[in-house]
């Protein structure tokens, strides 16, 4: 506990003092409590388990020139010896992608049980072992985002693929199993739990108010930095310490709609949050996800879906409370983390 002369100003009330709170956001549709006593100053956030300087394995198959190790290929950027992406299999998918007749058997109301159809794919960011994305210029981060979207438009060309996830896992305690820089997209055959919840919570935001929340999102939420389309922030009731949002300030339902300027923009902010992320909390494992529209979204959800990244550091693990209750405890205050990632200075 910090003394009284060392307490953060909160207009007032120390950390001591300062009361918990339950907050509710619309996106995530969940109560979070934040509870800033169990906790230390805001600044005293750090990784215990940075990552590593990434020493190079003696083989590591995602490096250019082992490319005969990896998985099958699905495609390369570019298409040429020198690539700076490639594309491939998950040499160990969650999903398979040999069984879409399966998953065309009809669905009863009853099932609980449908074929484990799906797309599991690895992203390689770059052919240099140590260079991670935060290391790429905007155009190159670009690239890999543009990677996505042009994989995206691929799987979605079968139809019983319902939800696509990007999502990039960095660091071992994040739930990387290799260290070379990638990410990774799987296509599932239903709609994720987590993506029902959140239709549910906006549409109930736009049915009351006539409005996106996440076109709202610089008034809601706790903003960081913005560029010319899109803007960061901390949400109003994030689930996890040190928690960003980056949301497109023009209303946009599916991330794949994103062209190419749009794209460039996105990965300098991209790029400033994961920098301003490793200087102020000690380089910690992180994870981003895009969280987009459903493939088969209807006319009239697309008024209230809105797409985003999350990017959450892994500064804190999850306890049996927050498995038994699906309610999470956070030990700092969003207003105090956007003001803490606004002062980063990176020169």
């Amino acid at each position: 506990m910090t003394s009284p002369s060392h307490a953060p100003d909160h207009g007032g009330d120390s950390v001591e003092t300062r009361s918990p709170e339950l907050r509710k956001d619309p996106v995530t549709n969940r109560w979070v409590i934040f509870s800033p006593a169990r906790a230390k100053r805001p600044t005293d956030f750090k990784s215990k388990s940075p990552q590593s300087n990434n020493p190079k394995p003696s083989s590591c198959p995602f490096c250019i020139g082992r490319e005969h190790e990896c998985a099958p290929e699905i495609f390369r950027v570019p298409d040429d010896p020198n690539w700076k992406i490639r594309v491939i299999e998950n040499l160990y998918p969650a999903l398979s992608r040999n069984l879409e007749t399966q998953s065309k058997q009809p669905e009863t109301g009853t099932s609980r049980t449908i074929a484990g159809f799906g797309f599991h794919d690895v992203v390689i960011e770059s052919p240099s072992h140590s260079v991670q994305l935060s290391d790429i210029d905007p155009f190159g981060i670009s690239d890999v985002l543009i990677t996505y979207k042009k994989r995206i438009e691929q799987i979605a060309q079968h139809d019983s693929i319902s939800y696509i996830q990007v999502f990039k896992n960095q660091g071992a305690s994040a739930g990387a199993s290799m260290s070379h820089s990638h990410s990774q997209i799987m296509a599932l055959p239903v709609v994720p739990p987590t993506v029902s919840s959140r239709l549910d919570g906006t549409k109930a935001y736009f049915d009351e108010t006539g409005k996106c929340c996440l076109c709202e999102a610089q008034s809601k939420h706790f903003v960081i930095d913005e560029s010319c389309h899109f803007v960061s922030v901390a949400p109003f009731a994030a689930t996890f310490p040190f928690e960003v949002w980056i949301v497109p300030k023009d209303h946009s339902s599916h991330f794949h709609h994103l062209d190419d300027a749009k794209a460039v923009d996105l990965g300098g902010l991209l790029k400033l949050m994961l920098q301003k992320i490793a200087k102020q909390l000690n380089d910690p494992p992180y994870n981003y996800m895009i969280h987009t529209s459903p493939l088969k979204v209807t006319e009239s959800q697309l008024p209230y879906t809105h797409w985003f990244l999350q990017i959450v550091p892994q500064l804190s693990g999850v306890g049996g409370f927050e498995i038994g209750t699906g309610c999470y405890i956070n030990p700092v205050f969003p207003e105090d983390v956007a003001k803490v990632l606004r002062e980063v200075s990176l020169t």
